[in-house]
Order: C-alpha cells, then structure tokens, then sequence
C-alpha cells in the first residue's frame, strides 16, 4: 500500500489534466461521475451483484458501494459523494480513510434521494457520466455521457499510470495463485466445481469479486470459449484442462489463460507445447508503432503453421490462411486492452476523437485494431479448438477435402487450447507480468 500510496497523487495529476482538457474542448464547467444503482431482481427484494461504472473507479478504488458520487473540473479538489446509510440490516462502509482518501474533499450521503444538496446547483454546464439517464434526467442534467468526452476518456484510458500498472501486477500476482492451486486440483482429477473453488480459495475472491465469470473446463468443454457451467462431478478420464481465470485489485483485472494435457506426453501434449512457444513469441511481438490488428494475423499464420505440421490440414500454413481454414480452428482475436475492465475500453479507436480502426478484413471477432505504444497493456491469447458447429460448417465447404478428419476426431476429446499472458508495453522493453510470476 506504501507503493501505491507513493503513485497515486501523479494518478490523479493525470486524470486531472485529462479532465481539464476535454472541459475545455468541449466549453463544460465540470463532469459528475456516478458509481451506480445496485438492481434489483424482478419481483424480489434480492439485488444483482453491484458493478461500479468504470469512471468512477478510474478515480479512487471503492468498487463496492453505490450511489456514490464525483464531481471533478480538473482544477479543485475533486468532491466525492459517499454513500454511508444508516443501516442495520447490511454492513454500513467505513468512513474512507485508506491512502486515496486525502486526494478528496468527502462529504457523507445518508439517503440517495437527498443528493442533489451535494451536487453543482447550476447543472446546465456539467455533464453526467453514468449509466442511470433517468436519474441524471430528474436532477436536471441535459448533458450526459457526451459522446466526445467518453471517446476522449476511453481513448487515453490505454495509457496505464504508473499507479494503474502497480495495480496490475498485484491482480497478476493473485491471479497466478488461483491458477497454481487449480492446476494442481486438475492433476489431482478434481471437478470443475472443485477446481473453481480451489481457484477462489487462492485468491481470497467470492465469485463475485472476479472481473469476469472464470472458464475452468475439462476434456472436450475446453471447445467452448465462454464456458462457465462447473460441472460438479468429475469426468471418468481426465484429458485436458484449460482455466481463464482473473482477479481483481483496486478495480483492475488480470486475465489469464493456460491449458495444461493430463498425462503430460503425446500429441495433444507436443500440440499445447507448440502453442505455448508461439504464444510466448507472439507476446515479444508487441511492438510500438505496429498495428494490433497486424499482430493478429501473424497469430494466424503461426496457428495455421501448427494445422499444418500436425497433419491436421494438409496445406501449407499460407494456403491455410488464404481458405480462411484457421478461423475454424481460431475463431476469436488474439487479445485486447486490459485494465479497469477485463475487455477495456478504446481498442477500436484511431485517435482520442473516436475514429473507428477497421480490424482485418474477414477478421470481426477481434477486440482490439489500435496502434501499439507505451504505457499500453494487452492480452496475447491465441487458440486452437475443435469445436463441433464449426467444423461441420467446414464440412460443408470444398476446403473439407483438406482437412483430416481422423486427426480431428483423434484431438475432439481434448477441446482445445488456449494460452493468455498480460503484458505492458513500454518505451524500452515489454514486461510480461504473467510470465513474471513464472506461471508455466
């Protein structure tokens, strides 16, 4: 906390200066930033898990509270707004005092509808940021979400501060714990109930707590790119076992993915093996100044060299790539920006005023077409799945006299495999904080 404490007071200059600069451009006196509404399930007196707008927590790490509320102009001290009821039948939050705290000049709200007291009294030159127009409507907001303003955050939100990239690392760190613990409950032929449970108990996470619904899949599940189901009793044979699994810290995630073979030779194995050597070189082909986009179609190219040197394609890797075979087997993007959110935000953008960058022609799936410089963090995931819709798509194509079909069959058992590493750009060098952690 003393690290963060120390970079924290450069976090906030930036978001200051950024804020001052899009004020201007844009001819507003300030932006209110609401945390959220918790929502309530459909005739029930029971919420939905609350998740804090990702604008607020860029500001200060309360990612549990709502009806919170930050007025900034980039000039003051910025105001927060905190929610603190009286309340006997849930934990009422402790009045902020940790490192962020002094950074905020904090007034305490009882009751959420008493809240416009605390709020600019002329809102005509301030802007709502938030989800709940109908709430920013009742207090008077004609400006919300303005369109320029969110492309201008969205678009600088690539570039992590120092304070922001601490906090990466330490989701990393707790991240790589729950991975270690649910490797060795795979190898110990454990559930995927049990295996996420180990995962959650590593980590000190509730499920709610991570950043995403984790994917803890055995055998022929690991085809299915969001599978969250957690089948609770354990296959006859363990295979195969792929985890993407993140944590969170102070609002910011990791997002992490290994596949591990059970037995630990044969072809399957040689398969992961390969994989994992393309995922590491493609990791070190994060270059400033190159197009993500670019990046992703080298992954192509090397998952379309593996089609090809397990006999699974009998085609060169370049023809393979040219039939648009490897999008069989590769379906998703290489990665995509990571940070307050898992697929953060401004990955399709050319500049700060929202200009689309077109991904690769053919290519829709990727998340993430923007030009690579310092102070960025990305994901590198490449896969190659067997996945059963697709390949009967490709039977039904001339490119099924290609494929061998008895090397599919032999490899549908196993799923898939997918490796996910998260690294920051720098000026100088790439730190590939996944592989810091010596996660294999």
């Amino acid at each position: 906390m003393e690290l963060l404490a120390g970079l924290y007071a450069e976090h906030i200059d930036t978001l200051q200066q950024r804020t001052r600069v899009i004020l201007e451009r844009q001819g507003l006196d300030g932006l209110v930033i609401h945390s959220g509404q918790a929502k309530r399930l459909f005739l029930d007196d029971m919420y939905y898990p609350f998740k804090v707008n990702p604008h607020f927590k860029a500001w200060l790490p309360v990612i549990d509270n709502p009806h919170c509320w930050l007025v900034v102009n980039g000039n003051d001290k910025p105001r927060l707004v905190f929610y603190r009821p009286v309340d006997f039948w849930h934990k009422v939050p402790d009045v902020p005092s940790d490192f962020w705290a002094d950074y905020f000049d904090i007034q305490l709200l009882v009751q959420p509808d008493q809240v416009e007291k605390y709020l600019p009294y002329d809102k005509a030159s301030f802007a709502y940021i938030g989800e709940y127009l109908e709430v920013a409507q009742a207090l008077g907001f004609t400006h919300m979400n303005p369109e320029a303003v969110l492309n201008y955050f969205h678009y600088h939100r690539a570039y992590k501060t120092p304070y922001e990239q601490a906090c990466l690392r330490e989701a990393n760190r707790l991240a790589v714990l729950g991975h270690t613990a649910a490797k060795d409950a795979f190898y110990a032929k454990a559930s995927e109930y049990e295996i996420q449970q180990a995962y959650l108990s590593a980590t000190h996470h509730a499920e709610n707590d991570t950043p995403y619904g984790n994917i803890v899949a055995l055998n022929e599940n690991c085809a299915i790119l969001h599978y969250t189901h957690f089948e609770r009793h354990a296959p006859k044979s363990h295979l195969s076992f792929l985890i993407d699994a993140g944590a969170n810290f102070n609002g910011y995630a990791a997002d992490i993915t290994r596949t591990y073979d059970f037995e630990r030779r044969g072809e399957f194995h040689e398969l992961v093996v390969a994989l994992n050597e393309h995922q590491i070189a493609l990791g070190k082909g994060l270059a400033p100044g190159k197009l993500y986009g670019e990046l992703h179609m080298d992954c192509h190219q090397r998952m379309a060299e593996l089609l090809s040197r397990f006999g699974i394609v009998s085609l060169p890797a370049e023809e393979i790539v040219e039939r648009g075979i490897s999008s069989t087997f590769f379906p998703h993007g290489l990665g995509h920006h990571l940070g307050l959110q898992v697929h953060d935000m401004g990955g399709f953008m050319a500049d700060e005023s929202g200009i689309h960058q077109a991904p690769p022609e053919g290519h829709p799936f990727l998340r993430c077409t923007r030009r690579i410089e310092a102070g960025q963090v990305f994901t590198i995931e490449p896969g190659l799945y067997f996945i059963d819709s697709l390949l009967d798509d490709l039977k039904k194509t001339d490119n099924t006299k290609y494929i061998n079909w008895n090397k599919v069959d032999q490899f549908l058992p196993y799923g898939g495999i997918r490796i996910e590493d998260n690294i920051i750009v720098h000026a100088d060098r790439l730190e590939n904080m996944t592989r810091d952690l010596k996660l294999d």
